[in-house]
């Protein structure tokens, strides 16, 4: 007998608990009630309705019809989760929600959604549509009979000699931000900038070291933080007094609608739940909307931060090395498939003390595996490494002195002349981001430019952006500025953002190259210091295409490498280390 779920049944009992409520369709997205992109257990609703496991998507199923909408990342692994008699696959850009929602829906009907669940600026798109929007009860949570608990986990201190300034300053420099702005208050709903806020970590999610929490700071930089007090040591709550007043989630609508009638209150549409608007509203605040102050200072490391992000990066790279020798040597000699691989690599950094979890799940993608740009290795698609094709590896580490998301794509066996050509104008474009010297106030579309030109010069291209933002022990995928062709916001000193160009031909094989770099002063100008240290693999790049400059690149790069890690190594990881290091 088989223990797949029976997804055709939750979906025809969703539609019965639809009529009840007299609604005609109901949006399951895939984020939190924090829009996080790595959710508990008891929030993958999506996946429980549909089976899909990517970290972005959003479900909606009507009478008559439903779908499950993604991007470029997870169109392939959608197509293969999830039961397309039931759910029509839809790519975000190509058919937004809105668009999909305007063709399937009639002049009567109403379209149900938690308010918990989706942003101000996520439903004024579906309202200009003229669609009827309803906010329920979650609908999931009614049927769900198994729903594991929320988190509960216990908050600790993050060290102020990492993170280089102090609660109190950083809310002090918030109350001021919000005084320039003419507010009042303004309500935190991001868990990562929470913990940046009051320099505190939690274990509510696999991969972010946060506790889900919400609060309210003002002017002066006093906090009101919601949540549950028996969660917060004393040590915890002595240091954040007497700037932070801890108060029960429960007491949170209440504490909103006891707010003084006509005060200016700031919430970021963007992140912030539509319940904060239809509270404040009954409450009579004037809602004014406004970015999270604290995503800009946020990703603006310290000096100390940096200093931290360094050694974390040397410690992963001691973890990495050791797996790519251990698989270079490996693979010929015994039977290594995605996931043993993604397990050997945990290993390897598990033998630090330092590390204290994965930053995101691994993606190991073998050959036709390796094109799916977010894949993630199931027991049913674990694939043998064996023959003649690549490996990618997407993986990162968290360490209380940083986080690390780095990338490497390994030959198995022989390759051929079209993945050696690719693989070499992916490491151009790599290369040619990494050696960058721009102005200030360059925008990140100007950079991702760089990581796209070798690839565009034989019309080819990534359907992803070429970086994005990284915390300090916090989250992987860190906003403020990203390298994209939308990456409108200027580079500041500080920055830590990855470098990850890549090819995917789909079916065959897949390409990335990725190290994290800090923006730095240069002079004038800026540029990116590299704190990734792994090989790259020399066996697939073609010598000759490199210029002068990039192949002089290459080499002080690997000089780095061997020169920080091969003291850490020994024996056969240590002589692999210097082959594969080798000036071309």
């Amino acid at each position: 007998m088989s223990n797949k779920p029976d997804y055709i049944d939750r979906v025809q009992k969703l539609r019965a608990l639809m009529a009840k409520q007299g609604v005609q369709g109901f949006i399951v997205p895939r984020a939190d009630e924090w829009q996080g992109e790595f959710v508990a257990e008891y929030a993958e609703r999506l996946r429980w309705l549909t089976g899909f496991t990517g970290s972005g998507g959003a479900a909606v199923v009507l009478e008559g019809a439903a779908m499950l909408l993604t991007d470029s990342r997870y169109t392939l692994q959608a197509a293969a989760e999830v039961d397309t008699d039931i759910f029509e696959v839809v790519n975000v850009v190509e058919t937004p929600m809105a668009k999909w929602l305007a063709e399937h829906c009639g002049e009567k009907t109403v379209v149900a959604y938690d308010a918990r669940l989706h942003t101000p600026d996520q439903l004024e798109k579906l309202r200009a549509e003229g669609l009827t929007l309803r906010a329920v009860d979650n609908l999931i949570d009614a049927l769900w009979d198994d729903q594991p608990t929320p988190p509960q986990s216990e908050v600790r201190l993050f060290p102020e000699h990492i993170a280089g300034r102090s609660a109190q300053e950083k809310c002090t420099a918030v109350g001021e931000a919000l005084r320039s702005e003419g507010l009042e208050r303004f309500i935190v709903t991001l868990p990562d900038s929470i913990a940046w806020l009051l320099n505190i970590r939690g274990q509510d999610t696999a991969y972010i070291p946060v506790a889900l929490s919400y609060l309210i700071i003002d002017q002066s930089g006093a906090v009101t933080w919601f949540i549950d007090p028996m969660r917060v040591p004393e040590n915890v709550q002595a240091h954040l007094r007497p700037q932070v007043n801890i108060v029960k989630p429960s007491e949170m609508e209440a504490t909103l609608s006891n707010l003084p009638k006509g005060e200016k209150i700031g919430i970021d549409p963007k992140h912030s739940a539509e319940w904060f608007n239809i509270v404040l509203k009954k409450a009579g605040a004037e809602i004014c909307p406004l970015k999270d102050p604290c995503i800009m200072p946020k990703s603006l490391k310290t000096p100390q931060e940096q200093k931290a992000i360094r050694q974390a990066h040397v410690t992963d790279a001691v973890a990495l090395v050791k797996f790519l020798a251990w698989i270079d040597c490996a693979h010929s000699l015994e039977d290594i498939t995605e996931m043993s691989a993604a397990a050997r690599l945990r290993e390897f950094r598990a033998q630090s003390d330092e590390f204290l979890g994965s930053s995101f799940p691994t993606i190991s993608g073998f050959g036709a595996n390796g094109a799916i740009v977010h894949y993630r290795a199931k027991p049913h698609t674990d694939t043998k490494v064996t023959g003649d094709s690549l490996l990618l590896v997407d993986s990162g580490a968290q360490y209380q002195g940083g986080t690390t998301d780095i990338t490497r794509t390994i030959l198995i066996g022989a390759p051929s002349d079209e993945m050696k050509e690719i693989f070499t104008r992916v490491l151009m474009g790599h290369i040619d981001v990494a050696r960058a010297e721009f102005a200030k106030g360059t925008l990140g579309k100007d950079i991702d430019a760089l990581a796209r030109a070798p690839l565009k010069e034989v019309g080819q291209d990534f359907a992803h952006g070429t970086g994005h933002g990284v915390g300090c022990y916090l989250a992987v995928h860190e906003e403020a500025a990203n390298l994209s062709p939308r990456g409108e916001a200027a580079l500041q000193v500080g920055m830590l953002i990855s470098n990850e160009p890549g090819y995917y031909k789909e079916g065959e094989y897949g390409i990335r190259i990725e190290n994290l770099v800090l923006v730095e002063p240069r002079g004038d100008k800026l540029g990116f210091e590299t704190v990734s240290f792994a090989p790259i693999d020399q066996r697939l790049i073609v010598t000759d295409m490199l210029s002068s400059a990039q192949r002089t690149w290459l080499n002080e790069y690997h000089a780095q490498v061997l020169g920080k890690i091969s003291k850490y190594l020994d024996g056969d990881d240590k002589a692999w280390l210097s082959r594969a290091t080798q000036a071309l």
